[in-house]
């Protein structure tokens, strides 16, 4: 594998509303996914090749000197630019030393994957979360495996996500689903959007965090494109009229799609909104050092 170099592995966040997260930490650069929404295909991110996974040279090393270093201890979030549980994670467990060095030095950890993988390191986030706060986000974006495949043509079908969320689960991890982005004129149906909630709660899942639209820029935007056209046919022409260059593009369905979600999630007991996956999730770990209200 391919190594780039770095000279830090965390960074602060500017605010902790996503997910409560602290830090962040990207050890990979770039995703093999192929996911066809991807923002960070992006100009504005400067990933060259983004399809090929590359680590970062001395990751460790580096990881380990920031968290010896930092004064204040939180949650580090990983998973934002580039998936932690990517095809290389397998054979080079950077992720998973990474567990062990959070563990070590006291730490929480947010994860986003769209891997099953995650599951095989169920026994440190178990370990973590006896004294930090543990999260895992597990983004699914379709109830249908063949309607995943096109969006997602290299991830794990999605009925293997909920099985990992449930083995999670299972295992008193806290997990959920990340439900975004649900596609305009694709995914985004009342049929789709009540059967990730049931599914969901079948297997255990203690949240869910929708977005009903896609954001869109630049090469990303011709990226989409272009696998609209390869893949759903006339559907370029739907977003081009109603969306034109905008970065966000909102599902027409987004408020009625919002209510159905809503009562599905009440329904099943599922949190949904940011501010109780929070709370919820920094206060049921073992010592309950670190507070939402920090």
């Amino acid at each position: 594998m391919e190594t780039i170099p770095a000279k830090n592995m965390l960074t602060r966040t500017k605010n902790n509303f996503w997910f409560g997260t602290d830090y962040n930490m990207n050890i990979y650069r770039g995703c093999s996914h192929g996911c066809i929404y991807c923002d960070s295909r992006s100009d504005c991110y400067g990933i060259n090749a983004f399809d090929q996974v590359r680590a970062k040279t001395k990751a460790l090393a580096i990881l380990e000197d920031n968290l010896r270093r930092k004064t204040l201890k939180g949650v580090v979030g990983t998973g934002a630019m580039s998936d932690p549980y990517n095809p290389m994670e397998k054979k080079h467990q950077l992720t998973r030393q990474a567990l062990e060095l959070f563990k070590r030095y006291g730490y929480g950890v947010a994860i986003a994957t769209k891997s099953p993988l995650v599951t095989r390191d169920k026994d440190l986030l178990a370990a973590i979360q006896k004294r930090s706060p543990v999260l895992v986000k597990i983004t699914i974006t379709c109830a249908d495996d063949p309607l995943a495949k096109l969006i997602e043509p290299h991830v794990a079908p999605s009925s293997a996500r909920f099985a990992a969320i449930k083995e999670l689960s299972d295992s008193g991890i806290f997990a959920g689903v990340l439900l975004m982005p649900i596609l305009p004129f694709i995914n985004d149906t009342p049929a789709n959007i009540k059967a990730i909630v049931t599914a969901a709660a079948e297997q255990g899942a203690r949240f869910i965090y929708p977005a009903f639209g896609v954001t869109l820029r630049d090469s990303q935007r011709l990226y989409y494109y272009d696998q609209l056209d390869a893949h759903f046919p006339g559907i370029k022409k739907e977003y081009l009229r109603r969306f034109g260059n905008a970065y966000s593009c909102a599902s027409p369905q987004a408020k009625s799609l919002w209510t159905i979600f809503t009562r599905e999630c009440q329904h099943y007991g599922l949190l949904y909104k940011m501010e109780d996956i929070v709370g919820h999730y920094k206060l049921e770990h073992g010592s309950q050092q670190l507070s939402f209200f920090d």
